[in-house]
This record gives structure tokens, sequence and C-alpha cells, in this order.
């Protein structure tokens, strides 16, 4: 867990909201920002590899997206599968590892089957790690986590007596990940929306009412730059960071 913000996060997680809207403000349909959404994806991807960010999480369909309207849903999924298939390449070249967290069960066998390539493809690469969380909520990766406990406390693989914080880190997304250090999210809304609840813990938040189709490298680094403002204490007074760092 890092402890001083002055170098940069090292992980940065985004919530990217507000495509609808973007589109609503242009007086066009929700597709057209949700197309605008991904371009913009692709540039904050390439952007972080240039600061060269180690981790991006990036939530691209939530557990709870699945009450909009079924034709936005649809459509949502199709985007997504086309971009499977039309990026991974680039992203591979470039030396990016791709993996995705949440239930994938719900998602056809042909999207399932697509991130499953992109993560094989890219899985020995070294660079930027982008996960992207679909189909995923906080509270179902704790329950998840909780169920795979039980069942090893079952199969006698572990004791009870064995069950901490850092053991019940090995069992939920992105467990071989660090922690996000750097929280974004884009359109105006200031909660976490079911995002990664066990992994904010001490993330640092920051909240923009720039729509995630206008969510530029210069806003980035304005996040960034708000990020290193900030002393992270995780408990400890100031004093003690500061002479802990000296």
């Amino acid at each position: 867990m890092g402890e001083d913000s002055s170098s940069g996060p090292r992980h940065i997680a985004i919530i990217m909201d507000g495509n609808g809207r973007w589109a609503h403000q242009r007086g066009g349909p929700r597709a057209h920002g949700h197309q605008a959404g991904f371009r913009n994806t692709r540039d904050i991807v390439e952007a972080c590899g240039k600061l060269q960010i180690e981790s991006l999480t990036l939530f691209a369909f939530s557990s709870e997206n699945w009450k909009r309207p079924e034709k936005e849903v649809g459509f949502l999924l199709d985007l997504f599968l086309r971009a499977l298939q039309s990026e991974v390449a680039k992203l591979h070249e470039n030396n990016v590892v791709i993996t995705f967290i949440g239930e994938r069960s719900a998602f056809s066998s042909k999207l399932q089957l697509q991130m499953q390539k992109a993560e094989e493809k890219t899985e020995n690469n070294s660079g930027l790690k982008l996960a992207i969380a679909v189909n995923y909520g906080g509270r179902w990766d704790i329950v998840n986590a909780t169920k795979k406990i039980a069942e090893a406390v079952q199969q006698g693989t572990i004791t009870l007596d064995e069950i901490d914080q850092a053991l019940f880190n090995d069992y939920v997304s992105l467990a071989h990940n660090s922690e996000p250090d750097l929280f974004i999210r884009t359109g105006g809304e200031k909660r976490i929306s079911n995002y990664l609840l066990w992994h904010l813990a001490y993330t640092e938040l920051y909240f923009t009412d720039v729509l995630w189709p206008d969510f530029s490298e210069d806003e980035l680094k304005k996040a960034l730059e708000f990020y290193a403002g900030r002393q992270r204490r995780f408990g400890r007074t100031g004093e003690q960071v500061v002479n802990h760092n000296a």
C-alpha cells in the first residue's frame, strides 16, 4: 500500500459517467454519447500508458445497468463486443495487459469468448494493467469472495482462524493488483455507486462535473494534480506521515 502521493498514483479507478447527458446536450440519441465515450476511453487508456500509470480500472457496465432500457443495454453490449474485436490487437501491440472483473455468466457465449481471448492474448505483457469491470458490483464482489472462502473452509484448505483482511483480499477481484490510489468519477455525481467497495477504503476520491466524452488528457492531469496535493495518512497523523517520509 503506497503512502506518498508525491510520486503520483500507481493505480487509477474511473467511473466513466455522463455519456447520455453529453448526447442529450447535443440533441442526439444516447447511443451517440456512448460512441463518443468509447472513443474517449481509447484516448484515456493511451494517456495513462504515456503517463506511466501502472494500473487502470474502468467501470464499463455495472450489475445495475441491466435496469436500463433493453434497447440501450443491447447497444452497449454490442458496442462492447465490437470494441473488443477492434481494439485488442492495438492494446496488445502497446504491451497492455487486459483483464475483466465481474460476473460474466450473464453475457452471451460469444462475448464471454472474446473476453477470454483478450485476456489470453495479453496475459504475458508487462505494460499498463487495464481492468474492465463488466456486470460488476462491489457488493457482489464481497459476497462472491465470502462464498469462495466458505467453500475453502468446508474443504479444509483454510481454517476460520486463518481468515483475516489479507486472506479476504486474495479472494476479491483485482486480488493481484495494488489498491486504487485515485478514484475518478466524471459527470457530476458524487458517489461511488457500488464500485470496488472493498478496494476504495483509503483511495483519494476525485469528482468532476466534466462529462466522460469531454474528459481529456488535460482533465486527467487536473485529477493527478489534485492527488499530488493530498497527504495519504492511512489512519496516522500528518506529523507521523511527514516523519516517516523524511
